[in-house]
């Protein structure tokens, strides 16, 4: 039986970020039925890939479909401390390194349909850990279990470990800052995607500024769609 922990959400976002997401959720399920392990990366830190990841996960759950979301950056995860967990919790990088079971790492949480399994303390070796059949075994019993798997990836532009997590994924979606990010980083980070075997189902164009002032309005405006070459 999962255990229950509390996830402290922002309740304060705009009109235009819910309705960016519900398009990404819309399209995520007509990118087909057998798609239920999506992975989100960005090429490097900061552009909002993990707060959207989450924030996906939890529209979907609003659907009645019931969500398993994964924390994956074994390097440096923000989970922690943007969701003001002050529990302690047994991770992702416990488990791969066979010091937990799966039991013991999957959370259910107060967000209905939701749950996660929290990336765990850091690990000196997250590529391998990650490259260990113990992770594809891992997802092939939870795909039985949810509707939806969502992962949260480490930048696939400054580490390796994203590309080896893409080759157990269905899809894979790309979060890329607005006018942070040169045509030819996003391009080679698309090839490692490529280069994995998993399907690049779209990009999220974070931080537009949407022009309507305040926090929200200019820093998560988001655009979604099919990636162009």
């Amino acid at each position: 039986m999962e255990k229950t922990i509390e996830i402290k959400r922002e309740s304060k976002k705009d009109y235009a970020f819910d309705e960016a997401i519900k398009t990404l959720r819309t399209n995520i399920q007509f990118s087909g039925k057998q798609l239920k392990v999506i992975m989100l990366t960005s090429t490097h830190a900061g552009e909002g890939k993990s707060y959207i990841s989450f924030e996906t996960a939890c529209s979907i759950c609003q659907m009645g479909k019931k969500v398993l979301f994964i924390d994956a950056d074994i390097r440096k995860s923000v989970m922690m401390s943007r969701y003001h967990l002050d529990a302690e919790v047994m991770g992702l990088s416990q488990y791969l390194s066979g010091q937990k079971e799966l039991k013991d790492v999957l959370y259910q949480t107060n967000i209905e349909n939701l749950s996660v399994i929290f990336s765990g303390p850091y690990a000196p070796n997250p590529a391998e850990l990650l490259e260990d059949e113990m992770f594809d075994k891992m997802l092939e019993t939870l795909k039985k279990e949810y509707d939806y798997i969502i992962i949260d990836t480490p930048p696939v532009g400054s580490v390796i470990d994203g590309a080896v997590i893409a080759k157990n994924c269905d899809g894979a979606i790309l979060v890329i800052e607005s006018g942070s990010v040169s045509y030819r980083i996003a391009q080679k980070t698309k090839s490692q995607l490529e280069k994995s075997g998993c399907k690049i189902l779209g990009v999220v164009m974070n931080k537009i500024n949407t022009g309507k002032g305040g926090y929200y309005g200019s820093y998560y405006g988001s655009y979604y769609g099919k990636y162009e070459a």
